[in-house]
Formats: C-alpha cells, sequence, structure tokens
C-alpha cells in the first residue's frame, strides 16, 4: 500500500487533489446534516443573518474557493502550502456547489423541487473529480515496467473509448448515463446505442424528418421517466433532503 501510494498519488503530485476532493464530499455531508438540523428546529445552529439579510454559505464558499484556487496555484503541486490550499478550496466547492439551484436560478430554491439540481451537481462533480484521481495514466510515474505501461496504456484506451460513448450519450439527452459511462466501463454504451430523448441535440438533429423515430423516442422517454421517477427522487431525498411541497394554488 506504502509503494501503491506512493507512485501512484505522491510522485505524480495528486495529494492536493485527494485532499480537495475529500474536503469537498465532507464539506457537502456536513452542510446537509446542519441545513437539515437547522430546518427541523434541532441542535445548537441556526442561519447566519446581518441586517436582517440571510447569508447564504454559498457567500464564504466563493470566499474559500478563491482563497484556494489562488493559493493553488501559487503553491504548485507539493509542499504544505498546496495541501493546504487544496482543502481550502474544497471546503469551499462545496459550500458553492451545495447552493448550485440558488446559483442557476438567482432564488433561495434549497428546499423546492428545483433544489434538487444542487445535489446532482455535487454528486456529478465528485464523480468526475474521483476519475481524474484514479486515472492509472503513467504521467508523472517514474520508472515503470513495461507490462505497467501496457496497463495503464489499456486503462488509458478504456477510458478514452468510455469517453467517446459519454458524448454519444449526451448529445442524446442521457447526462447521468454519459457522466457515470466515464467512470464505470461501457455504462455510456448504453445511453449512445438507444434512442435519444426527445429535444435532446441529437433528436433535433437526426429525428426532424424521422416521425416515427420520434414517437418511439417520445414514448419511451415517457415510459422510462414513469418507471425510475419514484427511485430516483428517493435517492436524492435521502442525500439532500426531501423538498417542501409547492404551495397551493388560490383561485
Amino acid at each position: 500500500m506504502g509503494e501503491w501510494w506512493q507512485r501512484n498519488i505522491m510522485e505524480p503530485g495528486k495529494l492536493p487533489l485527494l485532499l480537495a476532493l475529500t474536503a469537498f464530499v465532507l464539506t457537502f455531508v456536513i452542510t446537509r446534516v446542519i441545513t437539515r438540523l437547522i430546518r427541523a428546529g434541532k441542535g445548537p445552529f441556526g442561519n447566519v443573518e446581518s441586517g436582517g439579510v440571510h447569508i447564504h454559505h454559498v457567500v464564504p464558499g466563493v470566499v474559500l474557493t478563491l482563497a484556494g484556487g489562488f493559493g493553488a496555484v501559487a503553491g504548485g503541486r507539493h509542499g504544505f502550502g498546496s495541501a493546504f490550499a487544496a482543502v481550502v478550496f474544497g471546503v469551499g466547492a462545496g459550500l458553492v456547489l451545495d447552493e448550485f439551484a440558488l446559483i442557476l436560478h438567482l432564488d433561495d430554491v434549497y428546499w423546492t423541487e428545483a433544489g434538487r439540481k444542487s445535489v446532482e451537481a455535487v454528486v456529478l462533480t465528485a464523480a468526475l473529480v474521483g476519475l481524474v484521481l484514479a486515472g492509472f495514466t503513467p504521467f508523472g510515474v517514474d520508472g515503470m515496467s513495461d507490462d505497467e505501461l501496457r496497463d495503464r496504456a489499456n486503462v488509458v484506451a478504456t477510458v478514452a473509448a468510455n469517453f467517446f460513448f459519454s458524448l454519444l450519450a449526451l448529445a442524446k439527452g442521457k447526462a447521468r448515463l454519459a457522466v457515470f459511462g466515464v467512470i464505470v466501463p461501457f455504462i455510456a454504451l448504453i445511453g449512445a446505442i438507444r434512442l435519444a430523448r426527445p429535444g435532446s441535440p441529437w433528436s433535433r438533429r437526426f429525428y426532424g424528418r424521422r416521425p416515427r423515430a420520434r414517437a418511439r423516442s417520445r414514448l419511451r422517454a415517457y415510459r422510462h421517466d414513469r418507471r425510475w421517477s419514484g427511485p430516483r427522487r428517493a435517492v436524492q431525498d435521502w442525500i439532500g433532503g426531501r423538498p417542501d411541497p409547492p404551495p397551493p394554488h388560490h383561485t
């Protein structure tokens, strides 16, 4: 384990990235726990206000992200300074993306249906950074044998193929399959070979004069959403908390 750590984390200079990812995930988890406690009226925590204005945690998140980012650029990839800057950046990024939906909608939608976008942004970001961290590329690693070079070249080729399939899946409107297909081999292939979702770039480009393909695409999307919307919502509620019900409409 020590040799693997030295060759694949320390030698290529990936320790700051590992620290940033760890701080990012922990910050998101801790922040969600605290916000749930505040929402439930439990514990010693409360909203931060100044002059009657609610200070969202995206504000200190932006400050920490800027400080950590500039510190990382100045500190390089080695030493205590770069490690500390990576942790600061990870904490700031976690606070910012936890309120990604607020930035997207320019409204306090944290506990609404639209607030689920924050959870999706955090999960996708963590997955992509984890892919970069775990990538067994030979760059930065010295003294590898021919077998190690071949093994890593095979991994790079596999990742490249998955990335190509992910681009096709993304063009077909299947963002989740596209992202996780980069991480898990050939998952994106499912999205790449199946019908595109209605309104996707692929559908607009290639289904314009194919009414039967458009009809099949709409029917498949409807069946898929009806089958998986419940489990997907349950997972999102477990991670980010159940959103508030929409207000009743008065007539």
